[in-house]
């Protein structure tokens, strides 16, 4: 059996999470949900009973490498790549695997963002398990997989992957169809009702035969660029080759680049507990709420407030009267007020602030 690789994607800002996930130290490293843990750290632990950590590798920006490290203290410094810049997902998952190709040739390799929620554990285990099983097959060593969620509402902030007409939704491995990008409100109450459309996850699974093939195939420019200093990668000097060179690196998503072009694409419909803790939205959903539903962080009193997220940091204390689905957050002397279902602008506000 192949000897299975984590590669945890830890590059991002959060934005959508201000004021909480700023850039100086972003949503990875946070706990939102007060658990003592940070998304990261968790993370790695749901990981660590398929994957021996000395073969887990996060990917992050290099100004976090000291962060990823003070949560993860089981990893050594060389298992944190880092990306002197963010160029998306696609580069960020070469760069991990021509890391492990010096490793390790014939590893079986899972991919996971570093900041979503799983409930269910155990079956998140069992899933997880079926795939890498099944993308280590010597027949299957060519297949892409990507973990797809049975939509349990009309969600418009997930991208979706599109069965077969008539596939049912049991928990083995099928063929994708295609993908669909986020849809309005209208096309994911269709998509719900078609019951062959899953929520796309973001967690991929794949040999490293198998995705170093697509990226020859379909991000030619970026196999050649890495191929340059294949000769450094699992040395001292591949940070130097990285820091030269990753900028030349096209700035585009592993969906956008290679999952909607290959023809070898899998998934396995799952339902083990998973949101996309991606916007306040999502929080609220996932959040303890008091008796008028409102999802409350800190020192806070309420008073005729419901439906609301009120979220302020330890030492400041918050009296909110008055508000109905509103989202009132404050950290570090940044704070946010707006209605809760207009979230989706907080990255373009953040822009102009």
């Amino acid at each position: 059996m192949a000897e299975r690789y984590c590669i945890i994607m830890a590059g991002g800002i959060g934005s959508r999470f201000w004021p909480l996930s700023k850039n100086n130290y972003p949503k990875q490293f946070l706990d939102i949900f007060g658990t003592g843990k940070s998304f990261i750290r968790t993370t790695f632990e749901r990981f660590l009973p398929l994957v021996p950590a000395e073969n887990f590798l996060v990917v992050t920006n290099a100004a976090y490498k000291a962060t990823v490290l003070e949560h993860l203290p089981e990893l050594r410094e060389d298992q944190v790549l880092c990306e002197p810049m963010r160029r998306n997902t696609a580069p960020c998952i070469a760069y991990a695997t021509y890391h492990i190709k010096a490793r390790c040739p014939e590893a079986s390799i899972v991919v996971t963002p570093s900041d979503a929620l799983v409930t269910n554990e155990t079956e998140f285990h069992r899933i997880i398990a079926m795939g890498c099983d099944f993308v280590a097959q010597p027949e299957h060593r060519d297949a892409l997989m990507t973990i797809g969620i049975k939509p349990s509402r009309p969600e418009t902030g997930y991208g979706y992957i599109e069965l077969p007409a008539g596939s049912s939704l049991e928990s083995r491995v099928v063929e994708i169809n295609g993908f669909k990008e986020k849809p309005d409100l209208e096309r994911a109450k269709a998509f719900v009702e078609a019951g062959h459309y899953l929520w796309n996850a973001g967690i991929f699974i794949w040999s490293l035969d198998g995705i170093m093939q697509a990226l020859r195939t379909f991000l030619p420019e970026l196999t050649t660029l890495f191929d340059q200093g294949a000769a450094q990668f699992g040395t001292p000097e591949e940070q130097h080759f990285i820091d030269e060179h990753f900028a030349q690196c096209p700035n585009i998503s592993i969906d956008y680049g290679v999952m909607e072009k290959a023809q070898r694409r899998y998934t396995i419909p799952a339902d083990f507990g998973w949101s996309d803790i991606g916007t306040w939205g999502s929080l609220f959903v996932h959040a303890a709420k008091d008796d008028h539903n409102n999802a409350l962080r800190g020192k806070v009193i309420v008073e005729d407030t419901r439906n609301s997220v009120v979220n302020v940091e330890a030492g400041v204390e918050a009296i909110v009267e008055g508000l109905d689905g509103c989202l009132v957050a404050y950290r570090d002397n940044s704070l946010l007020v707006c209605r809760l279902q207009d979230e989706q602008h907080i990255k373009e506000w953040v822009e102009k602030l």
